[in-house]
């Protein structure tokens, strides 16, 4: 049965490979979705004057993991192996339940949840999102140096940011564990454009969550966390880490998170009064 579907699917997204190369561009993938939106049951809530956004939503994810490089086109065959048809597919079904809706990326359920996230941060209204307004993205707390790097490193028009550099900023901020997150969160960590986060890059941002702590003895020193971090990623060179460092760490999720976000550093620091109040289970 899954052969026949693999096989069905096959066919259907390659009739929009407008090249035949074997390759979708992203308005190709847009198109296959817009067609595909009527034969899914639980999308039937999705109107015309919201489609657009959801079609967006939808082609964001698989361009945020199937093309780090910004290529601008994925391979047919990423896509049917990467399982994010199947779970918009999935949404066929009339007995998933609510949970599992709020879970999948591609119910309306979910793209009514960023999307309202992008508006309730949109003060002005003009459908760009400010510097300042992105600030308050997860309760404010992420950092000044982490949010001018954004700004700095994301597609902006005007020094706003579009619906679309949101997702892809969502995409990174929800899935931090995810190789092509970290590979999204060190390029704007990475100062010098160099490939390489060394100590006076780490210490500028962990400055930055300790003028967000404020004075307290509770605030370890920065050189005792620069130190712990290097001893959770090992770098091959004693002096930088490296995007390659990080990934075989199996650490790039937590250490790029306490160097920016707030509330990640206070669980990394309470990680094992945490861990026992949930029962010994690991929390960050």
């Amino acid at each position: 049965m899954k052969t026949i579907w693999l096989q069905q699917t096959r066919i259907g997204i390659s009739l929009y490979d407008v090249t035949g190369d074997g390759y979708l561009r992203e308005s190709d993938l847009e198109n296959y979705i817009c067609e595909l939106i009527p034969s899914l049951t639980k999308l039937r809530g999705v109107d015309s004057a919201f489609k657009t956004f959801y079609v967006c939503t939808a082609t964001r994810k698989f361009f945020f993991f199937l093309d780090p490089l910004r290529a601008g086109r994925v391979r047919i065959s990423d896509i049917l192996a990467s399982g994010y048809l199947d779970a918009m597919l999935e949404l066929r079904e009339t007995n998933i339940t609510l949970e599992q809706l709020e879970a999948n990326w591609f119910s309306f359920e979910s793209a009514k949840r960023v999307y309202a996230s992008y508006l309730h941060l949109d003060d002005d209204r003009n459908g760009m999102l400010s510097r300042q307004e992105l600030s308050g993205y997860n309760n404010g707390t992420l950092t000044d140096a982490f949010l001018d790097r954004v700004f700095q490193e994301c597609l902006t028009y005007e020094g706003e940011m579009d619906y679309k550099a949101y997702l892809d900023f969502v995409l990174a901020m929800e899935n931090r564990h995810e190789p092509q997150a970290i590979i999204f969160l060190f390029r704007i960590l990475d100062l010098g454009g160099q490939g390489r986060l060394c100590s006076r890059t780490l210490e500028y941002f962990f400055s930055a969550v300790e003028e967000r702590l404020g004075p307290s003895p509770d605030v370890p020193r920065s050189c005792d966390v620069l130190n712990e971090i290097f001893d959770m990623v090992k770098p091959r060179h004693p002096d930088y880490i490296t995007l390659d460092d990080l990934l075989r760490s199996g650490k790039g999720d937590t250490v790029l998170s306490i160097l920016f976000d707030i509330q990640a550093f206070f669980m990394y620091e309470n990680r094992e009064a945490l861990a026992a109040g949930a029962g010994g289970e690991t929390v960050i």
